[in-house]
C-alpha cells in the first residue's frame, strides 16, 4: 500500500522545516525526518555552540575583570552545568518546532529514513509514499578523512563534543576550520589546554588572510597552541592518552588526552538511493541546481541547504525554502543568482564577513582599493578591550563598488550587516564613508575604514 502526498519534504532542517510548515497552506505534506527536528544548527550546530561559547565568554570576562579594575576569584567551570543548560535551551526551541508542526493543518510528521525505491516513491520504514514534488533537505555530516589509525582511537566530532560533561585536560584539535577555532576557544576558555593542527597555511583558510592573522593573534593571546601548515599522519594511543604524529617542522610526536576531529563535513546523499531519480551528485556529493533551486537532471525535485552545495549556513538554509516557496505557491520569481550572503565566525575577535577576500577580487582581475581601520584605533572598542582585529573594506577603485567587507573584532558578525545592506542596495564605499554614525560605537570602525569623518585624526 503506497500512500499519496502532494509534496514530500526529506529532512526537517532550517529548510525543510519552514518550506514544509508554509507548503501546507496549499498542500497535503510528508516531512520525513530520520532524527530530530530543527537539523543540524538547532541540534548539534549554532544553537548548542553558541550557548556554550557564550559560558566560555563569561569564564573569560571574569578571568580578566582585573584590567577592568573588578577583582574577583578565579572562576571554577562546571561543564556538566554548561551542558546541562545548553540542552535546556535546545530543548525549548525544538519543543516549539515540533508544536508548530503538530498544529499545522496538512503537515504528517514521518519519523524515519527516506530512501527512494522507486521515481517518486520512498519507502520510510517499510512504509511506502509518492509525491509529485520533491524536496530534499537532507544536510550534511562530520568528515573524518583518512588519517591512519583513526579507527583504533577514541575521537570526538562536532556532535559527540557537546556532550562531554568533563573538562578535557588537553584537547587536540585536527582542523582549522570555523568548526575547529569555534571549539579551539571555547574549551581553552573553559581551563583546558588547547592544541589546534590546521594544514593550510592560515586557520580559517576560506577567509581574507588579514582576517585570519588576527584570529590567530587572538588564539596566541588565550594560549592556544597553533600549528599551521602541518599535516596529521597518524594517531595512536587510548582513551586519556592520545597520540598524533604530524607534519610539522619539529616532527614531535603531540600527546594530549581528548582529539576533536573538524576536517570538514560531506553530504548526505549517498543513502536517498538517488539514482532511482536519475540524480546522481557531483564528485563530492552535491546535487546540481538551477538559480531557483531545482534539480537540473529532475524537474519535480528541489534541493535545498547544505546539500546543494555553495554557501552553507543557516540564514542560506532559510532563504532557499524562501525561494522555493514564493516561487511554487506564491507565483514569485525570486532567485538565488547573486545574492548577498554574509557570513560569521564566533571567535574572539569575532569574524563578519561578505563578498569577495582582497586575493579573489584581485584574481578576478578587479582593480582594488582596500581601506582599513585596526580596533585598536577605535574608541570604543579601546573601551571594551577588545582592541586585537581589524575592518577591511575590498572596493573597485574605478566604480566605488564594495566588493566585500571583512571584520574581525567585537560583534564583528553583526557589524559587517552595513556593508551587506550597501551591497545589496548599491550603496558605494565612499557613501558609507560620507554617513555619521555614532560616537562612540563599533560602527565608527566602520566609517573610518571607508575613509569617512570618525577617521583617526592620528592616522
Amino acid at each position: 500500500m503506497t500512500e499519496r502526498f502532494d509534496a514530500v519534504v526529506i529532512g526537517g532542517g532550517m529548510s525543510g522545516l519552514p518550506l514544509a510548515l508554509r507548503a501546507a497552506k496549499f498542500d497535503r505534506i510528508a516531512l520525513i525526518e530520520r532524527d530530530l527536528l530543527g537539523g543540524t544548527c538547532l541540534n548539534r550546530g549554532c544553537i548548542p555552540t553558541k550557548t556554550m561559547i557564550a559560558s566560555a565568554d563569561v569564564a573569560q570576562s571574569a578571568r580578566t575583570a582585573a584590567t577592568f579594575g573588578v577583582h574577583v576569584s578565579s572562576p571554577t567551570v562546571d561543564l556538566a552545568e554548561i551542558v546541562d543548560r545548553k540542552d535546556s535551551i535546545v530543548g525549548t526551541i525544538r519543543k516549539g518546532s515540533y508544536r508548530a508542526v503538530q498544529r499545522r493543518n496538512g503537515i504528517e510528521l514521518i519519523e524515519g529514513t527516506a530512501t527512494f525505491v522507486g521515481d517518486h516513491v520512498i519507502e520510510v520504514d517499510g512504509s511506502r509514499i509518492e509525491a509529485n514534488k520533491i524536496f530534499l533537505n537532507t544536510g550534511t555530516r562530520d568528515s573524518t578523512r583518512g588519517i591512519d589509525g583513526l579507527d583504533d582511537v577514541p575521537y570526538l566530532t562536532s556532535r559527540t563534543i557537546l556532550d562531554l560533561r568533563e573538562l578535557p585536560e588537553h584537547l587536540v584539535v585536527i582542523g582549522g576550520g570555523f568548526i575547529g577555532c569555534e571549539f579551539a576557544q571555547m574549551f581553552r576558555r573553559f581551563g583546558s589546554r588547547v592544541t589546534i593542527i590546521q594544514r593550510g597555511s592560515h586557520l580559517l583558510s576560506t577567509e581574507d588572510s588579514d582576517i585570519s592573522e588576527a584570529v590567530r593573534q587572538g588564539f596566541e593571546a588565550d594560549g592556544i597552541d597553533v600549528l599551521t601548515s602541518t599535516s596529521c599522519i597518524q594517531v595512536s594511543g587510548t582513551a586519556g592518552d592520545i597520540r598524533v604524529v604530524c607534519t610539522d617542522p619539529t616532527g614531535d610526536e603531540i600527546r594530549g588526552t581528548h582529539l576533536l576531529m573538524a576536517t570538514g563535513r560531506v553530504p548526505n546523499s549517498d543513502r536517498l538511493g538517488l539514482e532511482r531519480l536519475v540524480i546522481e551528485p557531483d564528485g563530492q556529493g552535491f546535487l546540481a541546481v538551477d538559480d531557483q533551486l531545482r534539480s537540473t537532471e529532475n524537474e519535480n525535485v528541489w534541493v535545498l541547504g547544505d546539500l546543494r552545495g555553495g554557501a552553507m549556513f543557516t540564514h542560506t538554509a532559510r532563504d532557499d525554502a524562501d525561494v522555493v516557496y514564493r516561487n511554487l505557491y506564491r507565483d514569485g520569481k525570486r532567485t538565488i543568482a547573486g545574492r548577498v550572503v554574509p557570513h560569521a565566525v564566533f571567535v574572539d575577535p569575532e569574524i563578519g564577513s561578505v563578498g569577495l577576500t582582497e586575493k579573489q577580487a584581485r584574481d578576478a582581475g578587479h582593480e582594488v582599493a582596500v581601506g582599513i581601520q585596526r580596533f585598536d584605533g577605535v574608541a570604543k572598542a579601546r573601551a571594551m578591550g577588545k582592541t586585537i582585529g581589524l575592518i577591511k573594506f575590498v572596493t573597485d577603485a574605478s566604480s566605488d563598488r564594495i566588493l566585500g567587507c571583512h571584520i574581525a573584532g567585537p560583534h564583528g558578525g553583526d557589524l559587517v550587516h552595513e556593508a551587506a545592506l550597501a551591497m545589496v542596495t548599491g550603496a558605494g564605499y565612499s557613501d558609507i564613508g560620507s554617513m555619521i554614525h555614532v560616537h562612540p560605537t563599533l560602527s565608527e570602525g566602520i566609517n573610518a575604514a571607508a575613509g569617512g569623518v570618525h577617521r583617526p585624526s592620528s592616522e
